[in-house]
């Protein structure tokens, strides 16, 4: 199991690091998704890397038959529609199988923040989680790449103890102008900011 003081990484870099159209991609995920460092985009590959091993392995399982096998896909499929990384309805093994990066990224909390307009920009929202100013119902959630299910999507608000839950702050009336300002990103529909605070 090895020292608990040196963890395992659980992430994998890329084979060939020196790669110009792969670290271009990078730079445009990093800079669109507001992550600190390529080492956040590589957790997210491979937990998505995980996903997609788990339902190519459910899927040669399935054809084969197997009442293991059919529970362990909705198992699969519902951990993955209860987080928002599939759509509600009747997702299949090949909608894991079609899932991409951004799809995982789209539901980082800071993310659904900037999308739900409740920060100026990523890199905004991550500087305000981070500084604890917003929470998800009861609880304040500091960690930038907690993944955002859509039951809890609703539940995002300014925390009460932020300066920023009043809604004159100086910096919520200059977001409420620039919001109305600028056009929605073409990810989300960015709704005013006003319904956020205080519930």
């Amino acid at each position: 199991m090895g020292d608990p003081k040196f963890l395992r990484r659980t992430y994998d870099t890329p084979k060939h690091p020196w790669e110009a159209g792969r670290m271009e991609e990078e730079r445009k995920l990093l800079q669109k998704y507001g992550l600190k460092n390529k080492r956040e985009l590589w957790k997210a590959q491979s937990i998505l890397r995980n996903f997609r091993r788990q339902a190519r392995e459910l899927q040669a399982r399935l054809r084969a038959g197997g009442a293991q096998a059919r529970r362990e896909t909705d198992d699969l499929i519902a951990r993955l529609t209860r987080l928002g990384i599939l759509p509600v309805g009747t997702p299949t093994i090949d909608d894991v199988l079609a899932l991409t990066t951004e799809d995982l990224l789209k539901r980082r909390f800071e993310w659904v923040v900037f999308s739900r307009g409740l920060a100026p920009t990523p890199f905004g929202a991550r500087q305000w989680i981070v500084h604890g100013h917003l929470a998800i119902g009861d609880h304040r959630v500091t960690r930038p790449g907690y993944l955002v299910g859509p039951a809890e999507e609703a539940e995002i608000h300014y925390a009460p103890q932020s300066p920023l839950a009043n809604d004159e702050h100086a910096v919520r009336v200059a977001l409420r102008e620039r919001l109305t300002a600028r056009p929605a990103p073409a990810e989300a529909s960015v709704p005013a900011p006003e319904g956020g605070a205080g519930s």
